[in-house]
């Protein structure tokens, strides 16, 4: 394999979901998975087409009562062609399938630089002969409505017919997630299809509840040989398109199918299915679409570019390839969010969660555009958070755990646990650190973009109100004089309630509490930057009263952060918690990243012991800069110096499980920021959580889209300790002898391409030529000015 291929070899039906997920194509609008076209859903195969934002709600029966979930839906299924043959003068074959045919020889090619998968394979067919067949699909990355399968047939050894049937299909359910399989999974409602002779099929229904038209096309046409029977037909719920061709040795069939989808959701449109025919009719043949795609691809790769050398650059290329599908320049167009597990799957329902803090530090400096896109789907669901908010008494804005298509909470009441097979209560809406998470991303993208129209505006709206919750929901401790935030879930996850209580939830989360203070110190300092007109239209809008001011300052400088023993606790009360014996659980499970589904399946609880899923109190090293941090906490009244760091990491290592993708991640970066050798053992694993399913499953339900974006931001910010702040580029990289030399481009300020190269000990810049402003680039020990068309040449200090 090249370092723009990833190839898997043979059959293996165990590993279909898995290669399914890994080989999804899509361009931002909508995505396919790499599934096989000739087989429909089932306990191996799982076909699934999704496009961005398209959601559905429906009801189930859980557990004696009935609950609402928003899915993200799985249209219907447009890759479907199968074909069998008949030698001259004989009777038709079987049907192909691979898990009831001898395959000769099978191979799934994923290319990366021209986003196209091709399948090659051979078989047998008993009556007729060995027939070759090489499949090549794109999810065209110009115009993002289109997608296209070419297949081409070739007879080694007989003459004969082959019979080709393509087709359109709107039976198809959610049936990507098997522990979902006992709720109501079919969204797709009033499907009706039709044909345009003589080589065209249509596809039109519309979604349960919300309601959403869709509506798919295909145009099938065969070049090389002329059909000698071809007839469309349609049927309630699937147009087909049946061809028979004639083939022999030196006389190659190739079949293209060529597929337009729209929905209701589209803008400049008509109607979707009227949009769609135009697009199937006027589409150009497969070669010029390829040849269109690949240009798209190539100015994309010349925008994301990073070069790491090795196996790591490898995974890093495959994982960019992966967020580009997910969010490129077309999300800017759409109103969507950032799916926790891609356009590639249905685990998490598609919900959006607080992954876009793992993604948006990478898209801010490739692509701001789409980063505001994606915070401008946050702004336009600040008046659902601060009634959700004013729902529990609370001021500002109140963002759900789970977001989907109107920003109310998304969040399962119930959870299924598949080690005991008991529905259990789900507290995990109470992680209202996703609002601190947004306003994260709000800071950074304004930061790096210099977007002071978007700061001032919708910006400093969600920013306002989300501060505005955190100072209305602490309460003040007069014995402490400390203010404390009470009933939350923090990013462990594990820890929802104290043992034995009545009622869910956490106090004094430290990251949860320390992000607060933080939100609340930026919207000060942001009001006091405002022009005095906007800052009076500002209140208005959001309905501030400046008296709440003092109580915002006073609350971000006496927010409580729990200690003990020397280090800083995760919540108060951790200490009190028993220490579970690790070693026993190792020997006992093959696998312990899921401590908390084996501790209930034993009628334990997690809450109980010392154990975390993933870094909690370490997302504050993950986030900010050691130098910031030790800031935040001087400002909260803390002093937390190196020594009290260092004790701390070592704590939470010894008793993190990494049941999530996200803690490798999180802790790789932490680590090499403290220039600790083991970092890279955390880096390998966060490169290695998808392409190896290190959590056992879960990657054949879509891929970790927060992970895969934060292994590149850990190339671009963690490696260089780069940080966009006060009008400048801030480096101090840190010594990974691993990741030792890389490379990237960057788009900052106005400058397209900034080009950042580490290499034998010395950091190179270069600024591209253009009438931009000189950047300011500020080192631990030095601080240099480089003008366009310059470039710098820095040696780095060997400790």
């Amino acid at each position: 394999m090249s370092e723009w291929t990833w190839e898997y070899e043979g059959y293996a039906p165990a590993a279909e979901r898995l290669r399914e997920s890994l080989c999804t194509l899509g361009n931002g609008y909508f995505a396919t998975r790499g599934a096989v076209p000739e087989c429909r859903a089932g306990l191996v195969h799982c076909p699934g087409t999704y496009a961005a934002g398209c959601y559905n709600r429906l009801t189930s029966a859980v557990a004696g009562r009935e609950v609402v979930n928003e899915d993200l839906v799985n249209l219907p299924n447009w890759l479907l062609l199968r074909f069998r043959c008949r030698r001259a003068g004989g009777s038709w074959g079987r049907w192909f399938s691979p898990d009831t045919h001898a395959l000769l020889d099978h191979r799934h090619t994923l290319d990366l630089r021209r986003a196209t998968l091709t399948r090659t394979f051979r078989y047998r067919d008993g009556d007729a002969g060995v027939l070759g067949v090489e499949q090549t699909r794109l999810m065209h990355m110009t115009d993002s409505h289109l997608a296209v399968l070419r297949t081409v047939f070739t007879a080694e050894d007989w003459s004969g017919e082959i019979e080709i049937e393509a087709a359109l299909d709107g039976s198809v359910t959610n049936s990507n997630v098997h522990r979902y399989r006992s709720l109501n999974r079919r969204h797709l409602a009033h499907v009706r299809s039709g044909a345009q002779e003589p080589d065209m099929m249509w596809l039109h229904c519309r979604t349960s509840t919300s309601d959403i038209a869709v509506a798919m096309g295909a145009r099938t046409v065969v070049t090389g040989q002329s059909a000698v029977a071809s007839a469309v037909r349609s049927t309630p719920h699937r147009a087909v398109h049946r061809l028979v061709i004639p083939i022999g040795p030196g006389l190659p069939v190739a079949v293209e199918k060529t597929v337009a989808l729209h929905t209701s959701r589209d803008t400049a449109i008509s109607d979707p299915l009227g949009a769609t025919l135009d697009d199937v009719a006027e589409a150009p043949d497969f070669p010029a679409l390829l040849d269109s795609h690949v240009a798209a691809w190539e100015r994309l790769w010349r925008r994301a570019e990073i070069q790491v050398p090795g196996q790591a650059g490898r995974v890093l290329r495959l994982h960019l390839f992966h967020v580009l599908q997910t969010l490129s320049p077309h999300t800017a167009d759409l109103d969507v969010g950032v799916p926790a597990r891609g356009l590639h799957g249905e685990a998490y329902r598609g919900h959006v969660f607080w992954d876009e803090l793992f993604v948006l530090p990478y898209l801010n400096l490739h692509f701001p555009e789409v980063s505001r896109a994606l915070l401008t789907y946050r702004h336009r669901r600040l008046p659902r958070a601060c009634r959700a908010a004013a729902a529990i008494g609370r001021a500002g804005a109140m963002y759900p755990w789970q977001s989907g298509s109107d920003g109310r909470e998304e969040t399962q009441e119930l959870h299924l646990n598949p080690r005991s097979g008991r529905w259990l209560p789900d507290h995990s809406r109470l992680q209202h650190h996703v609002g601190s998470a947004i306003a994260y991303n709000v800071w950074q993208y304004c930061e790096a973009t210099g977007d002071t129209e978007f700061l001032h505006t919708k910006g400093a709206e969600m920013l306002l109100q989300i501060a505005r919750f955190w100072a209305d929901l602490v309460v003040h401790d007069p014995g402490t004089n400390r203010y404390r935030i009470r009933g939350v879930v923090g990013p462990d996850e594990y820890h929802d309630s104290y043992p034995d209580a009545a009622r869910p939830g956490l106090d004094d989360n430290t990251y949860t509490n320390v992000m607060a203070a933080w939100v609340l110190t930026r919207a000060l300092d942001l009001l006091r930057r405002l022009p005095a007109r906007r800052r009076q239209e500002l209140f208005e809008r959001v309905r501030l009263d400046g008296g709440e001011l003092p109580r915002w300052e006073e609350v971000s400088r006496r927010l409580r952060v729990p200690f003990h023993r020397g280090v800083i606790s995760q919540f108060e009360g951790y200490d009190d918690l028993i220490e579970l014996d690790w070693d026993a659980y190792r020997a006992r499970y093959d696998s312990i990243r899921r401590l908390d589904r084996i501790l209930e399946a034993e009628g334990d609880t997690v809450n109980r012991y010392k154990a975390s899923k993933q870094a909690d109190v370490l997302m504050l090293g993950y986030l900010f800069s050691p130098a910031e941090l030790r800031q935040l906490f001087r400002r909260l009244g803390y002093d937390v110096d190196d020594e009290i760091w260092r004790r701390t990491v070592d704590y939470y290592l010894q008793r993190t499980s990494h049941g999530s993708t996200l803690s490798g991640l999180v802790h790789g970066l932490v680590l090499a920021r403290a220039r600790r050798a083991e970092a890279w053992r955390y880096v390998q694993e966060a490169l290695e959580a998808d392409i190896a399913d290190i959590q056992g499953g879960t990657t054949g339900e879509g891929i970790h889209l927060g992970a895969m974006a934060g292994t590149l931001d850990l190339v671009q910010r963690g490696l260089t300790g780069l940080e966009t702040r006060e009008d400048a580029l801030w480096l101090d990289p840190v010594p990974l002898p691993a990741l030792s030399e890389y490379g990237f481009s960057l788009r900052y300020r106005g400058h397209w391409g900034i080009g950042v190269r580490r290499r034998s000990g010395q950091l190179e810049i270069g600024v591209p030529d253009s009438e931009e402003s000189p950047i300011r680039v500020v080192l631990a020990d030095r601080a240099v000015t480089i003008a366009p068309g310059e470039t710098c040449t820095l040696v780095l200090p060997t400790s």
